[in-house]
């Protein structure tokens, strides 16, 4: 094929093509606004250019201590400063920082150490029990770094080779730092959450990374200097990609350590908070706390929820509390959240528990997702855009993973035909949103019918006495599997039985789609905030 006129003689070059990442963005608000506040932790209030200086030192210190460009730096951190300046740090230095979930055992975090094959590890004073047990049985020693916290209380034993600050009083301040040659360089390291198998290591490259910080701008028309609240965990996805957000528009890191309803209200009104993330069992966490507790915030609040489909009662119930809600969706292999219920002015009129129902919609693709179908899994052909047929949801663009490490079938699989495969299932509604029902491993099949738990859910929420639902599969001799619902109800409730709650989904749902069975229990989630149905499974076929 000869080449075009356009290709002769117009190479790329050094000045007009430069591999993307997320690492420019700290850099440019440093350069423009040194000297607006950057973090909040406490009584530390830092600007950018103190936050950039830092994030340098800590890159140029690992470098000293013989970490290697390439190399793996793990953090096992809540919601402090130093979990966010290690989002640039450690890239700086050409590494590639893995984030720990905090909540993992020894075991656990053991094997992603020895896999992601860590060179060194930020650990937090309160996860220093966990971590000594988990590097003793690796056959190569990280080195450890703690990281000490004024607003940690407990005990703070020491189980490194040297503080934080003292690491970061070695490192030099105009550090030469790394950009990445390729941007298809890995920036870090995300772990799923193995619930079947060994989790899977979830590889990032920068030019997702930077797309995706830059997609979260767009999607929630994210001013200059927004006031970001860290209820979402910067573990989980690398905090969807807002560490890289935030610096893109020189806003303000509210760090919190662990998730409160109450201290979540008090820092909205103390510092001002503009933006915020979670699961739905954040929201529903202040919609649930004690009326003389609540606050209606006066100034504009926005927050984005995925995980589960937030319940329609749960939306609107946060709503009305001044909060204004943007339903995204997306998965640890794609950099978070890749869709978004984008938001038509029309629908403003309508009743705030019918606006509720379609805010729970996934929506359509974000605008750096090239991609987004509703598809047979195996013909890989669409449904049709009927909000009835089920399939599964795939996706392609720059913002989907690098792949698996060291797990060559697993991406491979996970990548057929061109496509990301995300294992969940949707309708297509005639405007282009889709609408999760299920993940396909929670369908319920009953009778050869499909049953959407989350619908399901959506009913049992529907009932001013539970505070938290969730439905799964039970087997079932004569129907295969029926719906079994476990349930947690609000404290200062009269009785509520479980005739009560079938009576009540029988009023909202098709007789075989209502629960068989009713558990009154307290529900298991992940640090993250996601109801953990395996377990949930588990129990009921003991039922």
């Amino acid at each position: 094929m000869p080449t075009s006129i356009f290709e002769q003689d117009l190479p790329p070059t050094q000045a007009n093509h430069v591999a993307l990442s997320p690492l420019t963005f700290i850099e440019r608000s440093a350069a423009v606004y040194p000297d607006y506040p950057a973090v909040v932790h406490g009584d530390i209030r830092r600007s950018w250019a103190e936050t950039w200086e830092r994030c340098r030192r800590l890159a140029s210190a690992l470098e000293q201590r013989g970490v290697k460009p390439g190399q793996t730096v793990a953090a096992m951190l809540p919601n402090v400063p130093a979990m966010f300046e290690a989002h640039f740090g450690v890239p700086l230095a050409g590494c590639v920082l893995n984030t720990l979930n905090i909540r993992l055992d020894a075991e656990a975090i053991a094997y992603m150490l020895e896999h992601g094959e860590a060179s060194a590890v930020l650990v937090d004073p309160e996860f220093a029990g966990v971590i000594e047990q988990a590097v003793a049985g690796l056959a190569k020693k990280p080195l450890l770094i703690d990281v000490a916290d004024a607003l940690f209380e407990g005990d703070a034993r020491s189980i490194g080779e040297v503080e934080y600050e003292a690491l970061l009083d070695e490192g030099d301040p105009s550090y030469a730092y790394r950009l990445p040659e390729d941007e298809w360089q890995a920036i870090s390291l995300n772990y799923t959450s193995g619930t079947t198998g060994k989790p899977k290591g979830v590889v990032y490259h920068h030019r997702g990374a930077y797309l995706n910080a830059v997609s979260n701008i767009l999607e929630w028309a994210m001013p200059h200097h927004p006031i970001y609240l860290w209820t979402l965990p910067m573990f989980h996805c690398n905090g969807w990609c807002f560490p890289w957000t935030i610096a893109a528009r020189a806003g303000v890191s509210v760090c919190l350590r662990r998730v409160d309803p109450q201290r979540i209200t008090d820092l909205i009104v103390e510092e001002g908070v503009t933006h915020f993330s979670g699961a739905p069992i954040v929201l529903n966490g202040l919609v649930n706390l004690p009326d003389d507790r609540k606050r209606v915030f006066d100034h504009p609040v926005k927050v984005t929820t995925a995980g589960a489909a937030p319940p329609a009662s749960v939306i609107a119930g946060v709503e009305k509390l001044g909060i204004e809600v943007t339903h995204v969706y997306g998965l640890t292999e794609v950099y978070g959240p890749v869709t978004v219920c984008a938001w038509r002015e029309a629908w403003d009129e309508l009743p705030i528990e019918q606006r509720a129902r379609i805010k729970a919609r996934q929506g359509v693709r974000y605008h750096m997702l090239e991609a987004l179908c509703v598809a047979d899994p195996v013909t890989h052909e669409p449904v049709p855009k009927d909000g009835e047929t089920i399939g599964e949801i795939l996706m392609r663009g720059n913002n989907v993973m690098k792949g698996y490490l060291k797990n060559p079938k697993a991406t491979q699989e996970a990548l057929a035909e061109g496509w990301y495969h995300t294992g969940d299932l949707a309708v297509w509604h005639a405007n282009g949103y889709l609408e999760i029902k299920d993940r396909s491993k929670d369908i319920i099949i009953s009778g050869g019918e499909n049953i959407s738990t989350i619908e399901v859910e959506d009913a049992l929420y529907s009932l001013p006495a539970v505070e938290e639902a969730a439905v799964v599969a039970k087997p079932d001799e004569k129907w295969g599997e029926t719906p079994c619902a476990f349930v947690k109800l609000k404290v200062g409730y009269g009785e509520v039985s479980e005739a009560d709650i079938i009576a009540h989904c029988r009023e909202h749902l098709a007789g075989f789609k209502v629960p068989k069975t009713v558990i009154f229990t307290e529900l298991p989630k992940t640090s993250t905030g996601k109801i953990q149905k395996f377990v949930l499974r588990e129990e009921a076929r003991k039922q």
